[in-house]
């Protein structure tokens, strides 16, 4: 988009695409899955308007930032350091962050692990979940969902993504950002993102043709792999929050605080 610089910088050893506009304080946009920076394009021209640095990150994996091979390379730890020399990159001590999905988790760990980094953290669709010691994440979905779970379907290395190849790129954005069907989200096999069966709106009057293209392009050219391999090292994710110390986390005024015993005196607010 017009007036939105981008450049490329190295962190944690690794070269990250970042859309940027405005001087002042940072606010770092964090996007999810199956997403770019491209989803915050409005708060960038907006939050710049009103006397902010607006900066949003293609994450490890995603868009123009490069996608290391392995699933080890996706756990909160990897991820976390990418945020941190960003933020060191930016020249800045702290950050306002604003987050979305996979962001969002991401930014919940940035907070456990880096909180002397993040001034205020505005969390969209994921609040905290301490990890439980008796039970893996994978294990208590699959016992909760069943193995056609999403997450569970995005297990293994190469199948979704070759339900994706066949399907097409755009049909199965269109299916992920249109669909509006009750209960957890289960993708069979053989048909996982219902193409012919789950009612969709008319894909193009929700997103215009430039932002339909844009991610398209840019997910034809990555793949989807990167991504998903954010959900094959869920448990490796959660085994780190679990043996992480204390962070309190504070509401600005509204929502509740809820402690979870047994986590350490983590306290969230959301």
């Amino acid at each position: 988009m017009e007036g939105i610089d981008h450049r490329i910088v190295s962190v944690n050893g690794t070269k990250m695409h970042i859309a940027e506009k405005g001087q002042g304080p940072v606010v770092l946009f964090l996007h999810g899955f199956p997403e770019l920076w491209y989803s915050w394009r409005h708060q960038i021209h907006a939050l710049s308007s009103l006397g902010y640095h607006a900066v949003a990150a293609d994450l490890r994996g995603f868009g123009d930032t490069e996608a290391p091979t392995s699933i080890t390379s996706y756990t909160c730890d990897h991820i976390v350091n990418d945020l941190v020399a960003l933020i060191d990159s930016l020249g800045v001590e702290q950050v306002f962050l604003v987050a979305h999905d996979w962001g969002a988790i991401m930014g919940w760990f940035l907070c456990l692990f880096k909180p002397e980094r993040v001034k205020a953290f505005v969390c969209l669709s994921v609040p905290f979940a301490p990890s439980s010691p008796q039970m893996k994440p994978m294990e208590g979905m699959r016992g909760f969902f069943g193995d056609d779970y999403y997450i569970c379907r995005f297990q293994a290395p190469g199948e979704i993504e070759a339900e994706i190849a066949e399907i097409g790129t755009a049909k199965v954005l269109k299916t992920i950002f249109s669909i509006r069907k009750p209960g957890p989200p289960c993708f069979p096999e053989g048909n996982a993102f219902g193409i012919s069966t789950y009612q969709c709106f008319n894909f193009l009057a929700l997103l215009a043709f430039r932002r339909r293209a844009y991610y398209v392009t840019k997910f034809d050219q990555k793949g989807f792999t990167g991504g998903l391999n954010y959900y094959r090292a869920i448990d490796q994710k959660m085994d780190r929050s679990a043996s992480e110390g204390t962070c309190e986390v504070h509401s600005g005024g509204f929502g509740h605080g809820v402690h979870h015993p047994g986590d350490k005196g983590i306290d969230t607010q959301w």
